[in-house]
This record gives structure tokens, C-alpha cells and sequence, in this order.
């Protein structure tokens, strides 16, 4: 099964991430695109038409992850293997204390 996420910038639906068999795969929403105000969640994913594909998790995702002891803390409270990259990203990055939100979808329509 393939596991989504929303990801949010500044409050604002930007775009959707998917682990995929294949790795990962990151698509801008057409509305927040079109929209005057729209600004890339990264310099190394910015906006574009077709969807950024990778084998690993795109860096920028995997650098909103925490590290060291809040790392071991997530790992020990939420039961996510530390190698399960985009695991702990769904569980960790829910409410960052940067711009970024990375929100966990279910529904299979999106």
C-alpha cells in the first residue's frame, strides 16, 4: 500500500507526496500553482507542471525529520523504525517549526 501526504507551506495545501514501489514521488497542486502568491516548498522542488520523481526521499523532506535524541524519542514513543524515512516523517512532521507541514492522507481519491 502506498502511503500520501499533504504538504502544507505557510498554512496553504501546496502540493502531495507518495511513497511509491518505485520510491517517491512529489506533485505541486494545479490550483496553489496558478495561484499569485505561489512559491516553491524548496529551491531544489520548484514549481512545475509534471511531478518530481526519486528513488529516496527528496532531501528536503528527509531534512525536516529530527535528529539525535528527538529522533530516539520518536522512534521509542511512536514505534517507527529509524530507517522508515517517510514513516517518520508522517509521524513527526505534522506541525514543524518551520513553513513545511507534512500531513498524512488516507482517502485513496486524491
Amino acid at each position: 500500500m502506498n502511503r500520501k501526504a499533504i504538504v502544507w507551506l505557510h498554512g496553504e495545501e501546496v502540493g502531495v507526496l507518495e511513497e511509491t514501489d518505485a520510491g517517491y514521488e512529489f506533485k505541486y497542486f494545479v490550483h496553489y500553482q496558478s495561484g499569485k502568491d505561489a512559491t516553491p516548498v524548496s529551491k531544489t522542488l520548484p514549481l512545475s507542471v509534471s511531478k518530481y520523481q526519486s528513488k529516496v526521499l527528496f532531501p528536503f523532506f528527509d531534512g525536516l525529520i529530527p535528529e539525535g535524541w528527538l529522533l530516539d524519542i520518536a522512534v521509542d514513543n511512536w514505534k517507527v523504525s529509524e530507517r522508515d524515512r517517510f514513516g517518520l516523517l508522517l509521524t513527526c512532521c505534522q506541525n514543524t517549526i518551520g513553513a513545511v507541514s507534512v500531513i498524512p492522507f488516507e482517502n485513496e481519491e486524491l
